[in-house]
């Protein structure tokens, strides 16, 4: 989704000078890139991927394309287009598409795991600090602020998409319809999905039966040539046994810890409930963290009660903080939800089992989606209905995106909602003297930050937090 605005289409690359020698010395053209070589290049992009899904792309894509070579622009895209196809966290699993281009089965793991693990680590870390310190003046202050600048980042995700997806009036219209039927109907967000990906192959196939195109969907190989030749990139060729040995293993390291987790604890635990719901949101998040959050949030919220609304935006804006992928924020969830609802256990050791848990159901799918599809979508680089079915997803995440956008204005900036339903309608509506002037004045700022001044999520998060720390100093009310 967003990774596409985070990215040129190769443009800026091809206006860059190419990479000095040093950074692709190390590497053999015809034989490739060493594991241990490209297991030190993911650690390194692991601890920059900040900003949200379309940073994270650009940093790869600054790393991998343009100064070490290591893949050329039209294949790093080709995988990026199946990411983004797939559910889940699309720039962890672009890392893994990559990472087994260039070193087979064991560098696409290595990739993927580095990716999630300094922000698996941190969320873990911060939501321990939240939980302990959370009623505290500085704490409530500090997301005073970040509640804010996280609506300033939800809106600035929806400009920069629509800039790269909505290309023509059908993309515009799914992208409106989209937003419609969220926001005013609560259709649910698969139909939604599946809807508009339809129309988009149809769109295209349409296109190619009367002779037109799919028009930027195939976008032109520019860019620095890569050092390494595409026959000493790593390709297995796609056949029922290993798709079966794939889904075996994949089905395993799902099986084995839900099945301990329902053995000793039950069906009706919050660890079960927590494992099956985001299990099923890994399974569902099309279009990446930023579409599928508000189906997380009014799940979590209203439906389970594991965290309140304005938690819920306090997450975000710690995973906006941290690296790695966005969707990170259901480790938060996951992590205060079971500390409230610990069973027999410890709280503390309840919430620990209740975050681990949640991270690894959320993130083994991207590993078995690219382990099995990607010796197929090698195949299929050149597959316009592939493409065109991408058009429709993608200007569908626009819309869901705005939603997103919606509901944490909404819950920022409102202390008060009321649902209004009358057949399908189905719409929530802010009580406008519940207004927060603190947050009203600070998402302001945020928003000139972020767009007149051009300046990065983090800084703005950092200059929103001081905000609200300076506000709890002088005695406004945060809330």
């Amino acid at each position: 989704m967003s990774e596409r605005s985070g990215l040129s289409g190769g443009s800026d690359a091809s206006r860059r000078p190419e990479a000095p020698p040093e950074a692709g010395a190390q590497v053999d053209p015809s034989a490739g890139v060493s594991l241990r070589t490209a297991t030190w290049a993911w650690f390194l992009i692991s601890l920059q991927t900040f900003g949200g899904p379309a940073g994270q792309i650009a940093v790869m894509q600054r790393a991998l394309v343009d100064d070490r070579r290591w893949i050329g622009q039209r294949r790093f895209l080709h995988a990026l287009n199946y990411c983004m196809l797939l559910p889940g966290p699309e720039a962890q699993q672009l890392a893994i598409y990559v990472g087994w281009l260039l070193n087979g089965t064991a560098g696409g793991l290595i990739a993927g795991i580095l990716f999630v693990l300094p922000g698996a680590i941190a969320i873990l870390g911060l939501s321990a600090i939240y939980v302990a310190f959370g009623a505290t003046t500085i704490v409530a202050a500090l997301f005073a602020g970040i509640g804010p600048a996280v609506l300033a980042i939800v809106a600035q995700a929806v400009t920069r998409v629509s800039k790269r997806a909505l290309v023509g009036p059908v993309q515009v219209a799914i992208a409106v319809a989209a937003f419609i039927a969220l926001a005013v109907f609560a259709v649910p967000f698969p139909i939604v999905i599946v809807v508009a990906g339809v129309i988009g192959w149809s769109t295209g196939r349409h296109r190619v039966a009367t002779g037109g195109g799919v028009s930027d969907s195939q976008p032109a190989d520019e860019g620095p040539v890569p050092i390494i030749a595409d026959d000493a990139i790593h390709t297995a060729s796609p056949s029922w046994r290993r798709a079966g040995i794939v889904l075996g293993v994949g089905a395993l390291a799902w099986v084995i810890p839900m099945g301990i987790v329902v053995a000793t604890t039950g069906t009706g635990s919050v660890f079960t409930q927590q494992g099956t719901f985001f299990t099923w949101t890994a399974l569902i998040t099309f279009g990446g963290a930023y579409a599928v959050l508000a189906y997380i949030a009014q799940q979590a919220v209203d439906v389970y009660g594991w965290v309140s609304p304005g938690e819920m935006v306090r997450g975000l804006g710690l995973a906006e903080t941290t690296p790695g992928p966005l969707i990170m924020v259901v480790q938060f969830v996951a992590f205060l939800g079971a500390y409230r609802d610990p069973g027999g256990l410890d709280p503390w050791v309840a919430a620990t089992i209740g975050a681990l848990l949640t991270t690894w159901v959320t993130f083994v799918p991207s590993f078995v989606f690219i382990f099995l599809g990607a010796p197929f979508i090698e195949k299929l680089r050149n597959n316009r209905h592939l493409t065109s079915a991408l058009n429709g997803v993608t200007a569908a995440v626009v819309g869901v995106i705005a939603n997103l956008a919606l509901y944490f204005a909404l819950h920022t900036l409102f202390r008060d909602t009321t649902v209004v339903t009358a057949g399908p309608l189905h719409l929530a509506v802010p009580h406008l003297d519940t207004v927060r002037p603190l947050a009203a004045v600070i998402t302001v700022i945020a928003f000139v930050l972020i767009y007149p001044l051009k300046q990065s999520v983090l800084r703005t998060l950092g200059v929103c937090a001081v905000l609200g720390l300076l506000a709890a100093a002088v005695g406004l009310p945060l809330s």
